[in-house]
């Protein structure tokens, strides 16, 4: 039976230490390509899902919307309306808010494949470093490799930036969604006039938007918290205050190193 060779060793003092398999063995570039197209293909599922989710919920929304039009024409918009309302809204709020729950998800999936796929291009930069001018994505695995791969390379507002995005609209619609459960149930109990339903409405549309981007703020500082660069950037990130620690290079996700 034919022996395979055995793993070339790591290259004396010139290889990177904690390197298995030093970039002169032929198999390397291989595996780092079939790596690269791996996480790419899984980046795109993950955006597939995201797309897919949100249409379900903006789909859930309009079919909503097409049914108490109707109820409402043919009740008059009277009890049996708001009735009907109280019972649908609140299913889609549900849906809603899953969806924003599963987008946020999608998002730091998606920040973790960017950052495999940028330690993959600072290792072909260590295989052709005079390939550097031709890459216009990242090659750090920290938030400024991210930012210049994702393609936000201009400083602005962070909270008009994610209202602009996928998470930041779902969360805006059901801030209106939980805006019309909270003035029809005011109006429904109280039997006030419009405006003090109205107000109501208003003050939960606007809270419940900024409650949720609390929350992705605070999701964006967990990963950031837990994730380890291995090749950080001497640039300063877009993301104030929220920079990786360079010095957790162990493990990419888990314990902060003390």
């Amino acid at each position: 039976m034919q022996e395979h060779p055995p793993l070339p060793r790591d290259a004396g003092a010139g290889a990177a230490p904690g390197r298995a398999i030093p970039f002169d063995d032929p198999r390397a570039l291989q595996i780092l390509s079939t790596e690269h197209w791996s996480l790419l293909a899984t980046r795109s599922l993950t955006w597939s899902e995201s797309f897919s989710r949100a249409g379900l919920f903006l789909s859930v929304v309009s079919a909503t919307a097409v049914a108490l039009a109707l109820v409402g024409q043919a009740t008059d918009f009277g009890d049996r309306f708001v009735a009907f309302a109280l019972v649908m809204l609140p299913v889609d709020l549900f849906i809603g808010l899953a969806t924003f729950t599963r987008l946020d998800e999608g998002n730091a999936e998606d920040a973790l494949w960017v950052a495999g796929m940028n330690r993959i291009r600072h290792a072909y930069l260590e295989i052709a470093p005079h390939l550097e001018p031709y890459f216009i994505s990242g090659t750090t695995d920290d938030p400024t490799g991210f930012e210049k791969t994702i393609g936000i390379h201009r400083p602005g507002s962070v909270l008009t930036h994610w209202i602009v995005t996928m998470p930041g609209m779902v969360a805006v619609v059901d801030g209106v969604i939980a805006g019309l459960i909270t003035g029809l149930a005011v109006n429904a109990v109280t039997r006030m006039e419009m405006t003090p339903s109205i107000v109501a409405g208003v003050v939960v549309g606007v809270l419940l938007p900024a409650i949720l981007a609390i929350r992705s703020r605070q999701s964006i500082g967990w990963f950031l918290g837990a994730y380890r660069s291995r090749f950080p950037s001497d640039r300063r990130s877009l993301l104030d205050g929220e920079r990786l620690d360079p010095r957790g290079v162990e493990d990419d996700l888990g314990e902060p190193r003390s």
